[in-house]
């Protein structure tokens, strides 16, 4: 199953409406809407609006993408899922009021 796809399940089965095709889509819950963005298709981290995003990566591409966040101290709250086979985790997230699933 192509990264996306497996991003698209997970938020769907954590309860979001999953809206949009391709490598960025939303995922809205109640009030919070989340800007997901797949690593594969994706390489740098978006500088858009969007109060919450979650990037899905797989294993081997976490850590750089953990390190680019970091350096780039975006204006969002930011999370990373690992993807590794049919298993997920979240990775990094960061503290604060605003960071949960």
């Amino acid at each position: 199953m192509r990264l996306v796809e497996q991003a698209r399940s997970i938020f769907a089965e954590l309860g979001y409406s999953v809206e949009g095709s391709g490598p960025e889509f939303r995922a809205e819950r109640g009030w919070k809407v989340v800007h997901v963005n797949t690593v594969l298709e994706t390489r740098d981290p978006p500088s858009g609006p969007g109060e919450f995003r979650c990037f899905v990566a797989q294993p081997e591409d976490a850590d750089d993408l953990e390190r680019r966040l970091e350096r780039t101290d975006p204006d969002y709250e930011w999370a990373i899922i690992v993807v590794d086979g049919d298993e997920y985790q979240v990775e990094h997230a960061p503290s604060g009021p605003n960071a949960s699933a």
